[in-house]
Protein backbone atom coordinates (compact mmCIF):
# COMPACT_ATOMS: atom_id res chain seq x y z
CA UNK A 1 0.00 0.00 0.00
CA UNK A 2 1.26 3.38 -0.99
CA UNK A 3 1.65 4.78 2.90
CA UNK A 4 1.39 8.70 3.65
CA UNK A 5 4.69 9.09 4.67
CA UNK A 6 5.93 7.54 1.30
CA UNK A 7 3.62 9.91 -0.46
CA UNK A 8 4.99 13.00 1.63
CA UNK A 9 8.56 12.11 0.93
CA UNK A 10 7.47 12.23 -3.00
CA UNK A 11 5.98 15.66 -2.75
CA UNK A 12 9.02 16.59 -0.95
CA UNK A 13 10.98 15.61 -3.79
CA UNK A 14 9.02 16.50 -6.69
CA UNK A 15 9.17 19.85 -4.67
CA UNK A 16 12.44 20.13 -4.47
CA UNK A 17 13.07 18.56 -8.35
CA UNK A 18 11.34 21.59 -9.55
CA UNK A 19 12.97 23.83 -7.53
CA UNK A 20 16.32 22.85 -8.83
CA UNK A 21 15.49 23.09 -12.63
CA UNK A 22 13.95 26.65 -12.35
CA UNK A 23 17.59 27.53 -10.54
CA UNK A 24 20.30 25.20 -12.92
CA UNK A 25 20.04 25.66 -16.74
CA UNK A 26 21.04 21.74 -18.25
CA UNK A 27 19.46 20.13 -15.55
CA UNK A 28 16.67 17.58 -17.37
CA UNK A 29 13.99 19.44 -17.93
CA UNK A 30 11.53 17.31 -19.98
CA UNK A 31 10.80 19.67 -22.40
CA UNK A 32 14.17 19.10 -24.03
CA UNK A 33 15.07 16.42 -26.09
CA UNK A 34 17.46 13.96 -24.25
CA UNK A 35 19.21 11.20 -26.53
CA UNK A 36 21.22 8.68 -24.42
CA UNK A 37 24.12 8.70 -25.74
CA UNK A 38 26.97 12.19 -25.78
CA UNK A 39 25.86 14.27 -28.47
CA UNK A 40 27.73 14.88 -31.71
CA UNK A 41 29.05 17.90 -32.89
CA UNK A 42 26.41 17.49 -35.50
CA UNK A 43 23.45 16.98 -34.18
CA UNK A 44 20.59 19.76 -33.94
CA UNK A 45 19.24 20.03 -30.56
CA UNK A 46 15.74 20.52 -30.52
CA UNK A 47 13.08 21.14 -27.54
CA UNK A 48 9.35 20.28 -27.49
CA UNK A 49 7.14 23.08 -27.69
CA UNK A 50 5.43 23.23 -24.07
CA UNK A 51 1.78 23.33 -25.26
CA UNK A 52 1.83 20.24 -27.91
CA UNK A 53 5.30 18.55 -27.35
CA UNK A 54 6.34 19.23 -30.97
CA UNK A 55 10.46 19.22 -31.42
CA UNK A 56 11.48 22.03 -33.10
CA UNK A 57 15.34 23.11 -33.28
CA UNK A 58 16.30 25.02 -30.96
CA UNK A 59 18.39 27.29 -33.38
CA UNK A 60 15.60 29.73 -35.88
CA UNK A 61 16.57 32.70 -37.96
CA UNK A 62 15.15 36.40 -37.05
CA UNK A 63 14.49 38.68 -40.10
CA UNK A 64 14.53 42.39 -38.89
CA UNK A 65 16.12 44.62 -40.88
CA UNK A 66 18.27 41.74 -42.40
CA UNK A 67 15.33 40.33 -44.83
CA UNK A 68 14.14 43.89 -45.58
CA UNK A 69 15.52 44.14 -49.33
CA UNK A 70 11.93 44.25 -51.49
CA UNK A 71 12.07 42.73 -55.02
CA UNK A 72 15.99 43.23 -55.34
CA UNK A 73 17.07 40.21 -57.48
CA UNK A 74 20.46 39.77 -56.25
CA UNK A 75 19.84 39.83 -52.27
CA UNK A 76 16.89 37.76 -52.92
CA UNK A 77 19.25 35.20 -54.37
CA UNK A 78 21.69 35.96 -51.71
CA UNK A 79 19.09 35.21 -48.74
CA UNK A 80 17.43 32.09 -51.31
CA UNK A 81 21.10 30.60 -50.77
CA UNK A 82 21.16 32.06 -46.85
CA UNK A 83 18.16 29.94 -46.27
CA UNK A 84 18.70 26.63 -48.12
CA UNK A 85 22.02 26.52 -45.71
CA UNK A 86 19.33 27.23 -42.51
CA UNK A 87 17.26 24.22 -43.73
CA UNK A 88 19.65 22.24 -44.33
CA UNK A 89 21.47 22.83 -40.55
CA UNK A 90 18.06 21.66 -39.36
CA UNK A 91 16.87 25.37 -39.21
CA UNK A 92 12.92 25.74 -38.86
CA UNK A 93 11.88 28.77 -37.13
CA UNK A 94 11.48 32.17 -38.99
CA UNK A 95 10.29 35.04 -37.23
CA UNK A 96 8.91 38.03 -38.73
CA UNK A 97 6.62 40.61 -38.55
CA UNK A 98 4.76 43.34 -40.61
CA UNK A 99 6.73 46.01 -38.90
CA UNK A 100 9.98 44.67 -40.88
CA UNK A 101 9.44 46.04 -43.94
CA UNK A 102 9.66 43.46 -46.59
CA UNK A 103 10.48 40.66 -44.88
CA UNK A 104 7.09 38.99 -44.67
CA UNK A 105 6.69 38.64 -48.54
CA UNK A 106 10.34 37.91 -49.01
CA UNK A 107 10.71 34.72 -46.80
CA UNK A 108 7.46 33.80 -48.36
CA UNK A 109 9.12 34.60 -51.96
CA UNK A 110 12.62 33.02 -51.53
CA UNK A 111 11.18 29.88 -49.16
CA UNK A 112 8.40 29.39 -52.05
CA UNK A 113 11.78 29.57 -54.71
CA UNK A 114 13.54 26.94 -52.88
CA UNK A 115 10.78 24.81 -52.15
CA UNK A 116 10.98 25.12 -48.79
CA UNK A 117 7.58 27.14 -47.71
CA UNK A 118 5.57 24.27 -46.23
CA UNK A 119 8.72 22.35 -44.42
CA UNK A 120 9.71 25.58 -42.36
CA UNK A 121 7.89 26.58 -38.81
CA UNK A 122 6.73 30.62 -39.81
CA UNK A 123 6.17 32.89 -37.10
CA UNK A 124 4.90 36.33 -37.24
CA UNK A 125 3.33 38.82 -35.61
CA UNK A 126 -0.23 41.63 -35.38
CA UNK A 127 1.41 44.75 -34.97
CA UNK A 128 -2.06 47.06 -35.40
CA UNK A 129 -4.81 48.96 -33.28
CA UNK A 130 -8.36 47.79 -33.84
CA UNK A 131 -9.95 44.22 -34.37
CA UNK A 132 -10.95 44.20 -37.75
CA UNK A 133 -7.67 46.31 -38.67
CA UNK A 134 -5.47 43.10 -37.42
CA UNK A 135 -7.52 40.50 -38.91
CA UNK A 136 -6.57 42.76 -42.50
CA UNK A 137 -2.99 42.92 -41.31
CA UNK A 138 -2.56 38.75 -40.61
CA UNK A 139 -4.81 37.69 -43.81
CA UNK A 140 -1.92 39.56 -45.47
CA UNK A 141 0.99 38.62 -43.69
CA UNK A 142 -0.65 34.96 -45.16
CA UNK A 143 -0.22 35.73 -48.21
CA UNK A 144 3.00 37.31 -48.52
CA UNK A 145 3.88 34.52 -46.81
CA UNK A 146 2.29 32.40 -49.36
CA UNK A 147 0.36 30.25 -46.32
CA UNK A 148 -2.83 29.67 -45.92
CA UNK A 149 -1.81 28.38 -42.15
CA UNK A 150 0.76 29.74 -39.80
CA UNK A 151 2.29 27.67 -37.35
CA UNK A 152 2.42 30.61 -34.74
CA UNK A 153 0.91 34.14 -34.85
CA UNK A 154 2.20 36.76 -31.76
CA UNK A 155 0.88 39.98 -30.44
CA UNK A 156 3.95 42.64 -31.12
CA UNK A 157 4.23 44.43 -28.32
CA UNK A 158 1.10 44.23 -26.92
CA UNK A 159 -0.62 46.62 -28.93
CA UNK A 160 -4.15 46.11 -28.10
CA UNK A 161 -3.63 42.49 -27.24
CA UNK A 162 -6.97 41.71 -25.76
CA UNK A 163 -8.82 42.56 -29.03
CA UNK A 164 -6.39 40.26 -30.65
CA UNK A 165 -6.10 37.68 -28.79
CA UNK A 166 -10.00 37.25 -29.28
CA UNK A 167 -9.41 36.96 -32.98
CA UNK A 168 -6.02 34.43 -32.33
CA UNK A 169 -7.96 31.56 -29.93
CA UNK A 170 -10.65 31.80 -32.86
CA UNK A 171 -8.76 31.54 -35.46
CA UNK A 172 -6.59 28.79 -33.14
CA UNK A 173 -9.88 26.51 -33.13
CA UNK A 174 -10.34 26.94 -37.00
CA UNK A 175 -7.02 25.99 -37.82
CA UNK A 176 -5.53 28.72 -39.23
CA UNK A 177 -2.90 29.15 -36.84
CA UNK A 178 -0.98 26.32 -34.24
CA UNK A 179 0.02 28.44 -32.19
CA UNK A 180 -0.58 31.88 -30.10
CA UNK A 181 2.18 34.18 -28.91
CA UNK A 182 3.09 37.93 -26.89
CA UNK A 183 6.32 39.52 -27.72
CA UNK A 184 7.78 42.60 -26.28
CA UNK A 185 11.06 44.38 -26.75
CA UNK A 186 11.39 46.35 -23.47
CA UNK A 187 12.00 44.88 -20.09
CA UNK A 188 9.42 47.42 -18.62
CA UNK A 189 6.70 45.58 -20.11
CA UNK A 190 8.16 42.58 -18.37
CA UNK A 191 5.16 42.46 -15.35
CA UNK A 192 2.74 43.26 -18.20
CA UNK A 193 3.60 40.10 -19.98
CA UNK A 194 4.02 37.99 -17.02
CA UNK A 195 0.40 38.95 -15.92
CA UNK A 196 -1.17 37.95 -19.26
CA UNK A 197 0.89 34.80 -19.40
CA UNK A 198 -0.82 33.62 -15.73
CA UNK A 199 -4.17 34.69 -17.17
CA UNK A 200 -4.14 33.49 -20.63
CA UNK A 201 -3.70 31.00 -23.02
CA UNK A 202 -0.54 31.12 -24.46
CA UNK A 203 1.81 29.25 -26.17
CA UNK A 204 4.71 31.83 -27.07
CA UNK A 205 6.55 34.24 -24.78
CA UNK A 206 9.11 36.26 -27.06
CA UNK A 207 11.09 38.93 -25.34
CA UNK A 208 15.41 40.16 -25.65
CA UNK A 209 17.41 37.55 -23.47
CA UNK A 210 21.19 37.32 -23.86
CA UNK A 211 24.63 37.11 -21.71
CA UNK A 212 24.11 41.03 -21.09
CA UNK A 213 20.30 40.83 -20.82
CA UNK A 214 18.98 38.45 -18.02
CA UNK A 215 16.46 40.16 -16.76
CA UNK A 216 13.76 37.48 -17.56
CA UNK A 217 15.14 35.54 -15.64
CA UNK A 218 14.11 37.19 -12.73
CA UNK A 219 10.27 36.49 -12.59
CA UNK A 220 9.19 36.26 -16.57
CA UNK A 221 10.62 33.03 -17.84
CA UNK A 222 10.34 31.32 -14.57
CA UNK A 223 6.65 32.14 -14.46
CA UNK A 224 6.40 30.79 -18.63
CA UNK A 225 7.71 27.83 -17.56
CA UNK A 226 5.63 27.12 -14.55
CA UNK A 227 2.52 27.94 -17.33
CA UNK A 228 4.01 26.35 -20.15
CA UNK A 229 4.67 28.79 -22.30
CA UNK A 230 7.91 28.22 -24.65
CA UNK A 231 10.05 30.79 -24.61
CA UNK A 232 11.82 32.50 -27.81
CA UNK A 233 14.94 34.26 -27.11
CA UNK A 234 15.66 37.21 -29.46
CA UNK A 235 18.13 40.20 -29.57
CA UNK A 236 20.59 37.32 -28.67
CA UNK A 237 23.87 39.03 -29.48
CA UNK A 238 22.61 42.56 -27.44
CA UNK A 239 22.07 44.39 -31.16
CA UNK A 240 25.58 43.77 -31.84
CA UNK A 241 27.00 44.91 -28.79
CA UNK A 242 28.40 41.96 -27.60
CA UNK A 243 30.29 41.21 -30.74
CA UNK A 244 31.45 44.83 -30.09
CA UNK A 245 32.70 44.43 -26.51
CA UNK A 246 34.79 41.29 -27.01
CA UNK A 247 36.45 43.20 -30.45
CA UNK A 248 40.23 41.94 -30.53
CA UNK A 249 39.34 39.52 -27.79
CA UNK A 250 40.80 35.86 -28.08
CA UNK A 251 38.40 33.22 -27.19
CA UNK A 252 39.08 32.17 -23.52
CA UNK A 253 40.64 28.81 -23.32
CA UNK A 254 37.21 27.58 -20.86
CA UNK A 255 35.13 27.81 -23.76
CA UNK A 256 37.62 26.06 -26.41
CA UNK A 257 38.05 23.11 -24.01
CA UNK A 258 34.34 22.89 -23.92
CA UNK A 259 33.74 22.61 -27.45
CA UNK A 260 33.21 26.87 -28.51
CA UNK A 261 34.47 27.73 -31.00
CA UNK A 262 33.69 31.72 -32.00
CA UNK A 263 32.23 34.18 -30.30
CA UNK A 264 28.37 33.48 -31.79
CA UNK A 265 28.58 30.06 -30.75
CA UNK A 266 30.04 31.61 -27.05
CA UNK A 267 26.58 34.40 -26.97
CA UNK A 268 23.92 31.87 -28.68
CA UNK A 269 25.25 28.54 -26.37
CA UNK A 270 24.96 30.78 -23.29
CA UNK A 271 21.13 31.38 -23.92
CA UNK A 272 20.80 27.51 -25.28
CA UNK A 273 22.23 25.95 -21.81
CA UNK A 274 19.10 27.79 -19.93
CA UNK A 275 16.30 25.21 -20.04
CA UNK A 276 13.41 27.17 -19.37
CA UNK A 277 14.24 29.29 -22.50
CA UNK A 278 13.33 26.99 -25.95
CA UNK A 279 14.30 28.74 -28.30
CA UNK A 280 16.58 31.58 -29.70
CA UNK A 281 16.25 33.36 -33.23
CA UNK A 282 19.60 35.30 -34.50
CA UNK A 283 18.72 37.92 -37.57
CA UNK A 284 21.63 37.71 -40.28
CA UNK A 285 22.07 37.98 -44.08
CA UNK A 286 25.37 36.91 -44.15
CA UNK A 287 26.35 33.30 -44.62
CA UNK A 288 29.40 33.15 -42.82
CA UNK A 289 27.32 34.61 -39.80
CA UNK A 290 24.65 31.80 -40.11
CA UNK A 291 27.21 29.28 -40.02
CA UNK A 292 28.28 30.59 -36.82
CA UNK A 293 24.83 30.80 -35.29
CA UNK A 294 24.16 27.41 -36.65
CA UNK A 295 26.66 25.81 -34.99
CA UNK A 296 25.80 27.00 -32.00
CA UNK A 297 22.46 24.60 -32.16
CA UNK A 298 24.36 21.54 -32.12
CA UNK A 299 25.88 19.39 -29.77
CA UNK A 300 26.79 19.72 -26.40
CA UNK A 301 26.13 22.59 -23.95
CA UNK A 302 27.70 24.43 -20.87
CA UNK A 303 26.85 23.39 -17.38
CA UNK A 304 25.83 25.38 -14.39
CA UNK A 305 29.25 26.01 -13.65
CA UNK A 306 30.56 26.30 -17.07
CA UNK A 307 27.75 29.00 -18.00
CA UNK A 308 28.52 30.97 -14.60
CA UNK A 309 31.76 31.44 -15.74
CA UNK A 310 30.73 32.31 -19.43
CA UNK A 311 29.31 35.17 -18.04
CA UNK A 312 31.63 36.24 -15.36
CA UNK A 313 34.37 36.32 -17.93
CA UNK A 314 32.77 39.06 -19.89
Amino acid sequence: MFSRKKFILGSLFIASSLRKLKSEPNQGNPLMEKPNHPLKDTEVLKAKISSSGELVPRVGLGTYQTFDVGKDPVRQKELAVLLDYFYSQGGRMIDSSPMYGSSEEVVGDISSVTALNEKLFFATKVWISGKEAGEKQMRSSLSKMKRKHLELMQIHNLVDWKNHLTTLKDWKEKGIIRYIGITHYTTSAFPDLEKIIRSEKIDFLQIPYSIAETTGEDKLIPAAFDRGVSVIANEPFARGRLFASVKGKELPGFAKEIGINNWAEYFLKFILASEQIQFVIPATSKLSHLKDNMSAGTGNLPSLAERKKMKEYL
